[in-house]
């Protein structure tokens, strides 16, 4: 068995038996497991333990049809442990030799109780408390708030007895730990016996033994669970009922373990341990066969019946078991033959589990599930072939029983009917929703209902172009396509047969790798007013693409699907902004940094004609140059170049924009802020009208920096509304008008 997860976190279990193809097990619809145990595989079932996504130390039981495939729940919220190297072990045991009985420690309102099943889970109840106790005296425990419970963990050493044991040789027979209340306890301990399968029990230390089965399960031998030396063992000839005291040591011993065969002929036992906690290790072999006067012979033997409280029905069967009568000291020998009569039963409603997709009610009929429709069953079953129509009933797997409800209760070979389209899908073979422009988009069809040979099926896939496909047979490597423009793409899916029809839609989203993208933002902006910012992809055409927004510290960005956005700065000085741009699997970024003031004149500023010469038009070579006006202007004007930005504009003619920024310290201060801003104007003006103003390009390369001869931009603020750059723009398209109409009252 392993597992796949799914794409939304689900993990789907498969399974291969005997060499076949592994096949995806299949458990009711909502179980969503994050871990799975297979304990058994016998007779042709499997028996697994699925932890749930809500379970922490417990987990569920399920069980499966004779294919190993369809699981159905057997019991929930079983006990679970670590081992001693970690591994995972489940609260269940089975009985040996008899098959159907499990017993189970199940936790219910946070108590650990022990259960019992006779029919391999169908059906399960409390163990029942032994009627005395060791002294004789009544033991008072009502069903169900008090039951015997059981430790159900096989030892994992494999020289001790464990806490529960029962031997192919000794049908019928079990002794285990435990304890009588409302739930399991791991003080309060005794060792209990059943010796007709676990219908009724008797306590037989109340303390903790080991307790093994000798003479191919006929006798008893028992060795108290301590830490202390011991000398003594017990040995029982009936069952439990009565011990014999013996001693197998002169010396105590520190004992760590026996070695036991319950069918050797030599008759011979095994205790190894210490004389002391220092000492080597000691072998005491325990030859048993002087306690046994002589050979069974056919008055020692009695037949047992085996019964689930009193019905003598068990997984269709009577069955009739030959055990020595109890107290009969004699040995059983090599030759002991386990006489067993079989006789089936006729087949009644307790034989019959509920199938899959079925649940049990009050009233123990098999119902469907929410989740399930039977008609599911013939989903894969074409017009013109058979399927089995399960009537929500399955008859336990190992269970003979004969006649009776089994014709009732069995499946039904049924001719598959014709099925309308129904639960038709489409999806993408690598499960996702975006492609690339110019690549292969390859799509599956999937229908729940209906016959995908007896259907016509056609493809749109949103582009304009289509295809049909009659009596459609599902393609292996699936339906391609490509798109040879971005953009999403509504693909839609329909299928037709004669009984109806059904629709599928996908949309589907076909991007162009963007390969850069440029922020543009003004260089400086108002305090606590709306400034639009652009991103500017290519290629253009990219399809649907995602801005992420980040502004200043801000840890959480804006998202948007438009490349520009509003946003108002309401902190003053540099603030940065960044703008993620994804598209498909590419996401790609561009930063600028804005300086934002309450306040502030710009000029638009000129260059001598050999600038453009030397002008590469790239991004590096303006701010390079914006940093050398800059410098210069202070150096002639001796203004702070805190005070100063220049930014140099893309194209030609070579053109800046000037900004005249208010001191830092005097934004408090405003009206008379306002005064001083206005002396660094003049003063810039006046250098800038004189030609102070320039720089050193290249050796005998000298640029000149010019007023560019329009009206000052007025002084912005945070009450006029208006940008530098927009008014200037105005100033511009009005002495553009008026030239252009003094010359046409020239013309006339």
């Amino acid at each position: 068995v392993f597992p796949q997860v799914t794409a939304g976190g689900r993990a789907n279990y498969y399974v291969s038996y005997r060499r076949e193809p592994f096949a995806q097990i299949k458990l009711p619809k909502y179980s969503l497991p994050k871990d799975m145990h297979i304990i058994s595989t016998d007779e042709n079932q499997v028996f697994a333990a699925v932890q749930e996504w809500n379970q922490n130390d417990t987990y569920n039981l399920y069980i499966s049809d004779t294919r190993g495939v369809y699981f159905t729940l057997a019991l929930e919220n079983v006990k679970s442990s670590r081992g001693l190297e970690g591994n995972i072990i489940i609260d269940l045991y089975e009985v040996c030799r008899i098959k159907g009985i499990f017993l189970a420690n199940r936790k219910i309102d946070d108590q650990i109780k022990t259960f019992i099943t006779y029919n391999k889970g169908r059906d399960w109840r409390l163990l029942q408390a032994p009627d005395t106790d060791l002294k004789g005296d009544p033991v008072v425990c009502q069903l169900p708030f008090c039951s015997l419970h059981l430790h159900l963990q096989l030892s994992e050493n494999p020289y001790t007895s464990g806490s529960i044991s029962s031997k192919e040789t000794a049908p019928g027979l079990l002794v285990a730990t435990g304890n009588v209340g409302s739930e399991l306890s791991y003080t309060d301990v005794g060792v209990f016996i059943s010796s007709d399968g676990g219908n009724s029990w008797r306590q037989i230390f109340e303390e903790e033994y080991n307790v093994w089965f000798l003479d191919w399960g006929g006798t008893l031998v028992a060795m108290k669970h301590t830490s202390v030396p011991i000398r003594h063992m017990w040995v029982s000839f009936d069952e439990g009922r009565s011990w014999s005291k013996y001693s197998f040591t002169s010396t105590p011993l520190f004992v760590d373990g026996s070695l036991v065969d319950p069918g050797i002929e030599t008759q011979i036992m095994t205790v190894f341990g210490h004389f002391s906690l220092r000492s080597e290790w000691q072998l005491v072999k325990v030859d048993y066969k002087s306690i046994f006067s002589r050979r069974c012979n056919k008055d020692d033997y009695q037949t047992w019946h085996l019964h689930n409280q009193g019905e003598p029905c068990v997984m269709g069967e009577r069955k009739i078991y030959k055990k020595r009568k109890p107290g009969a000291q004699c040995s059983l020998g090599r030759d002991y033959s386990h006489t067993v009569v079989t006789e089936p039963c006729v087949c009644g409603q307790g034989d019959f589990e509920c199938d899959y997709g079925y649940e049990r009610h009050s009233n123990n009929q098999c119902v469907p599930a929410f989740w399930f429709s039977p008609s599911s069953l013939s989903k894969d079953c074409s017009v013109g072939q058979s399927y089995l129509n399960s009537t929500g009933y399955r008859r336990i797997v190992s269970n003979n029983c004969t006649d009776g409800l089994r014709q009732k209760y069995m499946a039904k070979m049924e001719k598959c009917p014709g099925k309308a389209p129904r639960g038709l899908h489409i999806l993408t073979t690598d499960g996702k929703l975006v492609t690339e422009q110019g690549h292969n988009a390859t799509f599956v069809i999937l229908m729940e209902e209906g016959d995908l040979q007896r259907t016509n099926i056609q493809l749109d896939f949103g582009d304009g172009i289509a295809v049909s496909y009659a009596n459609f047979s599902p393609v292996e490597d699936g339906i391609r396509h490509v798109y040879k423009s971005a953009g999403i793409f509504q693909v839609t899916a329909y299928a037709e047969n004669s009984l109806g029809s059904d629709t599928a839609v996908l949309f589907l989203h076909v991007v162009c790798p963007v390969e850069h993208v440029h922020l543009s933002v003004p260089f400086v902006a108002i305090k606590n007013k709306d400034v639009n910012i652009t991103a500017v992809v290519w290629p253009s055409q990219a399809g649907t693409l995602t801005y992420f927004w980040w502004f200043g510290n801000n840890t959480k960005p804006l998202i948007t699907l438009e490349n520009s956005i509003s946003y108002v700065f309401a902190v003053e000085g540099m603030n940065t902004v960044t703008v993620q741009v994804s598209a498909g699997n590419t996401l790609i970024q561009d930063t600028k940094e804005i300086a934002v003031h309450e306040y502030f004149q710009s000029q638009l500023l000129s260059f001598s004609p050999n600038l453009d010469y030397h002008n590469p038009d790239i991004p590096e070579w303006r701010q390079d140059i914006g940093k050398v006006i800059k410098r210069a202007l202070a150096q002639v004007t001796g203004i702070p170049d805190e005070q100063i930005l220049v930014a140099v504009f893309p194209g030609l003619p070579t053109s800046a924009e000037l900004f005249i920024l208010p001191h830092k310290n005097t934004t408090e201060r405003r009206k008379s802020s306002e005064a001083d801003l206005e002396q660094v104007v003049e003063v810039l003006f006046n250098a800038l009208n004189q030609n102070l103003v320039q720089f050193e390009l290249k050796p005998g390369v000298e640029v000149i920096v010019y007023v560019t001869q329009l009206t000052l931009a007025p002084l912005v603020d945070s009450s006029t509304g208006h940008s530098s750059s927009a008014m200037l723009m105005l100033l511009s398209v009005v002495f553009v008008g008026l030239a252009v109409f003094l010359i046409y009252k020239f013309k006339r």
